[in-house]
């Protein structure tokens, strides 16, 4: 029963993976036409709706003293300032490299845990760390500006910090998943980034005069497929597996991502960016080189 719990898991959370590669691709669409924060405040008012309408199935509640600040605090993290940054990010860079900047979640997640929680941490990943990043910054002064990636290496730049959020987000949310349902954090996120975004949008940007069938079908898919399936995935993905490992299958993003890119928006990689990727790849891979590291599993209890 445990191990076919876990294969559950894994498929949630592999599901989760190309559901959020796709969303750099609906994200460069829907931003085409409209000012990303009301881009953002649809997708989390949808996600919402749903939420609501679904609410009897909200799961496990079991609230303790002091939680409001875990919880709080994992709505900052994503989708607040998450979304700030990767709508900065992919103004200026390419879909195909801002998903590459995500390989370096699981490491963050690692090299966090350590310099915050404790947590033993391997040579193996901390070469692996620096490995990726080197290839990560060299991805990025690769980068000739074009249609795509007008600014890559400002870009990149935001979609690091992006990462950085979803590091401190994936500590909590581990941290609360013994609590609270998949569910119930899932629609908390959707319901406080609706509250977050609309305000900043109604003052930063005007309302669009028109919208394309297109542009219209991508806001549609970002707030239902993404907000509500790949982030429901991913947190019931988490609720039962340790954080370490959970955090690993972030490393399939820029594989779906570059997929995508390359089918739906014609992107294309040079050969001096796709050995930066190979670099990337070697650095996540050597991380988790006969690495032991504890999970950050209940790291704040």
């Amino acid at each position: 029963m445990a191990q076919q719990a876990r294969l559950v898991a894994i498929a949630c959370l592999v599901l989760a993976m190309a559901l959020w590669g796709s969303s750099f691709i609906a994200l460069k669409l829907a931003f085409a036409e409209v000012a990303p924060h009301w881009v953002i405040f649809a997708r989390m008012a949808l996600g919402s709706l749903i939420f609501l309408l679904a609410w009897r199935w909200r799961g496990q509640l079991d609230y303790r003293p002091g939680d409001w600040k875990y919880l709080l605090g994992l709505a900052a993290c994503e989708p607040c300032l998450y979304f700030i940054f990767e709508a900065l990010a992919l103004q200026h860079t390419s879909a195909s490299q801002a998903g590459m900047i995500t390989a370096l979640l699981p490491l963050m997640v690692a090299v966090g845990a350590y310099a915050l929680l404790n947590e033993r941490v391997t040579r193996s990943t901390l070469a692996g760390f620096f490995l990726a990043v080197v290839g990560a910054v060299w991805l990025s002064l690769a980068s000739e500006s074009d249609s795509h990636a007008p600014q890559p290496l400002l870009g990149n730049f935001y979609e690091f910090l992006a990462m950085l959020c979803a590091t401190g987000y994936t500590l909590l949310l581990k941290h609360l998943s013994s609590r609270y349902s998949a569910f119930f954090l899932t629609a908390m996120q959707a319901f406080i980034g609706s509250l977050f975004f609309l305000p900043l949008a109604w003052f930063t940007s005007p309302l669009p005069v028109s919208v394309s069938p297109v542009g219209i079908a991508a806001m549609i898919y970002l707030g239902t497929v993404v907000t509500v399936g790949a982030y429901g995935l991913y947190n019931f993905g988490v609720s039962r597996l340790p954080a370490s490992q959970a955090t690993g299958f972030i490393n399939l993003i820029p594989v779906f991502t570059l997929v995508f890119a390359w089918g739906l928006l014609g992107e294309r990689l040079t050969g001096m960016q796709l050995a930066a990727v190979a670099l990337v790849f070697a650095g996540v891979a050597l991380s988790q080189w006969r690495s032991t590291t504890p999970a950050p599993a209940g790291v704040l209890d």
